[in-house]
């Protein structure tokens, strides 16, 4: 291998994670080990990113040298269970990946109940996070969720209660929405209003209609066709009423782009509680500081399992390439690159390099994949060092 070469001084390794087979972390460290082989001398940063949805909470912890909190709470459909949920160093900044608290995977040992299921788990993360005078800040990263609650479990967890007509507590979940006649705040957390609150999503779907929350994302969760009925209705009777008593527009609350992620998550938090809804990427982008630590990188080494369409629209590879300096090298290590040569250079990235080193099974590929990243990052290094010398 040859020496590094002078036009090479800095390189970052800023990867997603490869699902399935390895986290950001070892992704960002196998990459780190290929390019060290090529580019001795240069500065070699490792930084694990993520874009919002799966993976979030421990690139975030990894970046940051933190490790992850556990707090007792339930799950989507009630039932005790354990979350995770972290700090940054200063512990100002917390972070919640809400799936922990209303996750698929957590109920998938019953029956799925679409009408039933809620956010109050999320809702008691973040009532411990609130529970410190430290903490002046609330990233939560939503997906995976198994709950069209519109947030309102969240809202409850943290004292907040929605009432029907006669003034009784509606029943929690997606069944009790289209019922909501007001939202009495009265026994809200104080700290719930005075912390900010950033909510990450990974879709623009909007509250209602038909690429809203129910629509699209009830069917997986188990809803019928009457049911993706009724909670597309009760949606649209929760943007209402929280139009009314906020002076919001509530069509444009229906159609907001993102609010129909995780359940309408997003719209309670935005209305009553001034959330600012962003794209994973973009927040964990600006949580890690990324345009910054990008800035004087003569290379960056970027990556996730399969490199397609959807990396170009909004997710890692997209936000990595958006950040880094227009005169440096942006090569890509994947599971599987679908996309050309051409693609690739329309979307500004120098190269991209797949980990298969052949005819191989994907369970082969999963178990070697450390190893097959870090020998592609190499041989990239390598062709990238010739056509400097």
């Amino acid at each position: 291998m040859s020496s590094t070469a002078p036009a090479v001084q800095r390189i970052v390794c800023v990867p997603d994670s490869f699902k399935g087979s390895v986290s950001a972390a070892q992704a960002a460290a196998a990459m780190a080990r290929g390019a060290r082989q090529v580019f001795g001398a240069a500065e070699i940063l490792e930084l694990p990113f993520a874009d919002g949805g799966e993976g979030t909470l421990e690139a975030l912890l990894a970046a940051w040298g933190r490790a992850p909190e556990t707090v007792e709470v339930r799950d989507a459909l009630g039932r005790p269970a354990t979350a995770q949920y972290g700090r940054s160093a200063d512990g100002r900044t917390g972070v919640i990946e809400a799936a922990q608290g209303n996750g698929l995977p957590q109920v998938s040992d019953v029956g799925l109940q679409p009408l039933r299921a809620d956010t109050f788990g999320v809702g008691l993360i973040a009532r411990e996070l609130l529970a410190d005078p430290a903490c002046t800040e609330i990233l939560l990263c939503i997906g995976g969720s198994a709950s069209t609650d519109g947030g309102t479990g969240l809202l409850r967890a943290l004292g907040a209660e929605f009432l029907d007509a006669a003034g009784a507590p509606v029943a929690p979940g997606g069944a009790g929405l289209g019922k909501i006649s007001a939202v009495d705040l009265s026994g809200l957390d104080p700290r719930a209003s005075q912390v900010g609150w950033r909510i990450a999503v990974d879709v623009e779907n909007p509250l209602t209609g038909e690429r809203g929350a129910a629509t699209v994302f009830g069917p997986q969760k188990g809803a019928t066709a009457a049911e993706v009925g009724l909670l597309d209705a009760g949606l649209s009777h929760l943007a209402q009423v929280l139009g009314e008593m906020s002076g919001a527009e509530p069509q444009r609350l229906r159609e907001t782009p993102g609010f129909g992620a995780a359940g309408g998550t997003p719209v309670c938090l935005a209305v009553l509680l001034g959330a600012e809804v962003l794209p994973g990427a973009q927040m964990v982008a600006e949580a890690l500081d990324l345009q910054e630590t990008l800035a004087r990188a003569d290379l960056i080494i970027t990556g996730e399992g399969s490199l397609d369409a959807q990396s170009l629209d909004g997710k890692v590879v997209q936000a990595v390439r958006g950040y880094a300096p227009h005169d440096a090298a942006v090569l890509v290590i994947a599971g599987a690159v679908q996309l050309s040569a051409e693609q690739c250079r329309a979307a500004g990235l120098t190269a991209a390099f797949s980990i298969a080193p052949g005819a191989a099974s994907l369970q082969d590929l999963l178990r070697r994949a450390p190893e097959l990243i870090e020998d592609t990052a190499a041989q990239a290094c390598g062709l990238l060092s010739h056509s400097l010398s």
